[in-house]
């Protein structure tokens, strides 16, 4: 475990925060050659909360790349071990984080239960999926966040359900400020592999953007919730 000062302990806790610069760097990296980020400033990509985005960031893709994925899933053990220890159980964000939550929990020999968005309405009409138990304490494995509430949605069920949640580890957070403040309120921990400031710099050094294109992704990142 590493050690902070109050200062950064705080910090640390509110904020949504890429472990590794290293990593970032590599993660991003590995996403601009997969093509997993789309770019599309006429015709932006609507997310789940309605915002109007020019950048969309499919993680989903990273599974077919087995050296992509192995990485991400050592990436995420290694930050589980150096930050919380021994854990219980280890629950995946459905459906994004299903099968990178699956790798982690296989990595590290603990159990694995994965969150739905909603109850089902037929059957045992569960929310999380799989046997735990009241008392465990569990990191929550997410592939994405955007403004943090479907990610969030996950915790609180968990929580509702007896666990006590050490933190959440995503691949990629777009850093909006409305995440961080939905982070800050729930007191969930975040930290992920990489953001949204290591890519866009990463693709403007590989020529991955324009610098059209940079320049509306910044105007984008200034106010998401008005852009387009």
């Amino acid at each position: 475990m590493k050690n902070y000062d109050l200062y950064s302990v705080i910090f640390f806790y509110f904020c949504l925060m890429v472990y590794n610069k290293e990593t970032a760097i590599a993660i991003s990296e590995y996403l601009l050659q997969i093509k997993a980020v789309k770019l599309n400033v006429k015709e932006p990509f609507t997310w789940a909360s309605g915002i109007k985005s020019p950048i969309y960031c499919d993680n989903r893709k990273t599974l077919s790349f087995p050296k992509i994925r192995t990485f991400i899933r050592q990436q995420f053990a290694d930050i589980i071990n150096d930050l919380y220890g021994n854990v219980d159980l280890i629950a995946g964000v459905a459906t994004g984080a299903i099968a990178h939550g699956v790798l982690v929990a296989h990595e590290l020999g603990l159990p694995f239960v994965y969150v739905r968005s909603s109850e089902k309405k037929h059957g045992l009409e569960n929310k999380i999926e799989g046997h735990f138990q009241s008392g465990q304490s569990v990191v929550v494995i997410e592939d994405l966040v955007s403004t943090g509430k479907s990610s969030l949605n996950a915790v609180e069920a968990l929580r509702a359900g007896g666990c006590k949640v050490k933190g959440m580890l995503a691949i990629f957070s777009y850093g909006l400020d409305n995440a961080t403040e939905n982070f800050k309120n729930t007191k969930c921990e975040l930290n992920t592999l990489a953001d949204y400031n290591v890519l866009v710099k990463q693709a403007v050094e590989k020529n991955y953007i324009s610098d059209k294109d940079l320049k509306s992704l910044n105007k984008w990142r200034e106010n998401p919730e008005k852009w387009g």
